[in-house]
């Protein structure tokens, strides 16, 4: 098992990021960044499933500001109710340049074999 490290989302930005639940195999996430507001920069260590609750256009900028993504460039956007896999993310902080809340749960396996 990975250790997530000082920059994890929960230890930096508890105030995006909430436990739902955590034990040695997975830990769930909920993830929700209002419009307008930004995280803290953080890191995740582990894979994982991302269930789409709400969606909003974003930019993910890494600690020194450039851009690694923005939503809005992106041909089709996940509806409500999606899921997706996502991969470890290296240090970044998230930008919600919609008009909604981006909420999405995050199911991370902390033992991929």
């Amino acid at each position: 098992m990975t250790d997530p490290g000082p920059l994890d989302a929960i230890a930096v930005d508890p105030e995006h990021h909430t436990v739902l639940l955590e034990n040695e195999h997975v830990r769930v996430l909920d993830t929700r960044v209002p419009p307008g507001q930004r995280t803290a920069v953080h890191a995740h260590a582990w894979p994982a499933t991302l269930y789409v609750i709400s969606w909003s256009d974003f930019v993910r900028h890494d600690p020194d500001g450039n851009v690694l993504l923005d939503s809005r460039t992106m041909a089709a956007k996940p509806a409500p109710g999606t899921a997706l896999w996502g991969a470890p993310l290296p240090l970044h902080w998230l930008l919600n340049v919609g008009d909604t809340e981006l909420r999405i749960i995050a199911i991370e396996l902390k033992r991929v074999q």
